[in-house]
């Protein structure tokens, strides 16, 4: 009796053995669903030396950035250890996985891990990250990757801090030759840790909950107080977590929106953030 090959049984045996899904696929259907029969298998084939053991996290890691043309790209890309992290093979990896992913900006991570690697054509990028796998000795991830487009009316600023432990980017919509204000609004990106663009994009239930909060520190006031107070505490929330109502780091005299605000009126480009990442290794 034949054992349906699932795609959870595949991960579980790529997570085993580094070997990319395609190979696993292979190696199990061969093997009837058997895991250790599998990796029996593969280790007489020479292709997995060095099987990984369940559940072996890659907690350490690095976040490379790369442009092609109109494109710029973001990934992070995980290990067991930081000291694989700084082997030089697996930073090759990292920037060329990135400028794979700028030259085809894929819909998203399972669709570029299952695509053809650029270099060679023969293997899915899955299956490369494969061989960095059994070339180091350890586990490694691509854990997620993000794309922005520049263009006619984009510029896009990215700001790499601790050596890629942390990435930022910006999009700026209305210009496409504002890339130096874009970097520096990373740059504050990067130490002011804002979590949404504008007030008007933090959700209902988040102000709700912060409401919440605020009500149960002041109970007892009377009700015109209470929104009142209610009122200036949410305000002094957007201040914190707005990336638009946040103080410019390298000018506390200008909010963020007043900064390209006044950049749009000296250039005379009708220009607002679009959006924005921070990321730091090992959040996603």
């Amino acid at each position: 009796m034949s054992v349906q090959i699932t795609p959870t049984l595949i991960k579980k045996l790529r997570d085993r053995t580094g070997i990319g899904m395609t190979k696993c696929k292979e190696a199990l259907e061969t093997s009837n669903g058997d895991i250790e029969v599998a990796i029996a298998n593969l280790r007489k084939a020479g292709m997995a030396s060095a099987v990984k053991k369940e559940g072996r996290e890659t907690n350490e890691g690095m976040i490379g950035t790369a442009t092609s043309g109109d494109t710029v790209a973001i990934v992070e890309v995980n290990a067991e250890t930081d000291f694989v992290v700084k082997n030089e093979r697996f930073q090759e990896f990292l920037n060329a996985i990135a400028k794979e992913i700028a030259e085809t900006t894929p819909a998203s991570l399972d669709v570029f891990l299952q695509q053809k690697y650029s270099k060679d054509p023969s293997i899915t990028i899955d299956d490369f990250r494969a061989t960095i796998v059994q070339a180091i000795g350890e586990n490694v991830q691509i854990s997620r990757l993000q794309t922005f487009p520049k263009g006619s009316s984009h510029s896009v600023g990215v700001y790499s801090h601790l050596g890629g432990k942390i990435v930022t980017a910006v999009e700026i919509e209305g210009a496409s030759d504002e890339e130096d204000l874009a970097k520096d609004i990373a740059m504050h990106i990067a130490a002011a840790a804002p979590e949404f663009v504008s007030p008007e994009e933090v959700p209902e239930s988040v102000i709700n909950h912060e409401k919440e909060i605020i009500k149960s520190q002041i109970k007892g006031k009377p009700e015109d107080i209470v929104e009142k107070i209610i009122s200036g505490k949410i305000n002094a929330y957007y201040d914190d977590v707005c990336l638009t109502r946040q103080k410019f780091i390298k000018d506390d005299s200008k909010t963020i929106s007043s900064l390209v605000e006044d950049k749009a009126k000296a250039t005379g480009k009708p220009m607002k953030i679009k959006r924005f990442i921070r990321w730091s290794v090992g959040q996603a």
